[in-house]
């Protein structure tokens, strides 16, 4: 179980994504309470019952949308994909579920009158709302989890294992068709202050990891890896890259294909192995369909 809750599991950043699910848990919410009415809610006499009791589903819809988009926005440490697992998933699910819990306990007794005392106390309210959670959430985390593996284990199962060698490389840079210019096989990288820069051959690079406002480029010089670091966005570097075959690949990361020997898969996705599975550097998966493609095509 302990090596289970500690698998990689993927983190969704997008935030129509995210405001999709709140508004679904929301829904959902609000109308299991209007069908079953639990927690005392069937003998509950009061005026506009029904939209008050939709409210709930508003208030949930509320909650989860700020745990999901606000919250991972306001400490994005806390959310790094590479670091999330199996177990930080469910945790952060039944929080939002005990948040949800709480803040429709404050909108039950706002909606109550003076005279009026709920027959649900705190403490039952909560309790009873974790039970009814966990296994849920439990169970929807292990078949997502499942589904991913399987998907993307056996996708990157089914790729071609590449031995990187200098001919082949070298041949794969040429553009497709009569040429008419020379190709250019240098890469020069130019950090903001428009005066540190790096320059190398198209065939030496790596890859590129942003980490805050840095980039690190990682390639080979005189056969032993450098890592030098110039001040710049990943994005600013990616479009000073001309060659077809360096790619995005990750919100962090710019790889050589080229260089990439093998690809494995998890639940979070693709990864891409270079120099002798020295590194591994993982695909997002909005890269996922076009980057494997272009792999399937050297």
């Amino acid at each position: 179980m302990v090596r289970f809750l500690n698998q990689p599991y993927p983190i969704d950043y997008s935030a129509g994504a995210q405001l999709r699910k709140a508004t679904l848990i929301g829904l959902f919410v609000g109308l299991f309470l209007l069908v079953f009415q639990p927690f005392g809610l069937n003998s509950w006499e009061t005026p506009n019952k029904v939209l008050k009791i939709l409210g709930f589903g508003a208030v949930t819809f509320a909650v989860t949308a700020f745990n999901f988009i606000i919250l991972r926005r306001l400490f994005p440490r806390l959310y790094v994909e590479e670091e999330w697992t199996v177990g930080r998933e469910i945790v952060a699910l039944m929080i939002n579920i005990m948040l949800i819990a709480i803040a429709n306990r404050f909108y039950l007794g706002w909606l109550l009158d003076v005279g009026e005392h709920s027959s649900i106390s705190w403490a039952g309210m909560i309790l009873v709302t974790f039970l009814i959670g966990l296994f849920p959430v439990t169970g929807l985390v292990f078949v997502s989890y499942i589904t991913r593996l399987k998907k993307y284990s056996q996708a990157a199962a089914s790729l071609p294992i590449h031995v990187h060698n200098e001919v082949t490389t070298l041949a794969r840079t040429a553009p497709v068709g009569p040429a008419t210019e020379p190709v250019n096989a240098t890469v020069t990288l130019v950090a903001d202050n428009e005066k540190d820069s790096v320059s190398l051959d198209a065939e030496d690079l790596l890859f590129v990891e942003s980490s805050d406002n840095y980039c690190t480029v990682t390639y080979l010089k005189n056969k032993q890896v450098a890592k030098p670091l110039l001040r710049s966005s990943l994005s600013r570097l990616e479009k000073q890259i001309t060659q077809p075959y360096i790619v995005r690949c990750h919100r962090s990361y710019i790889v050589n294909l080229n260089r990439v020997e093998r690809v494995t898969g998890n639940a979070q996705g693709y990864k891409l192995h270079l120099l002798s599975g020295q590194f591994i550097v993982p695909v997002s998966r909005q890269y996922n369909e076009t980057l494997i493609a272009e792999l399937k095509a050297l």
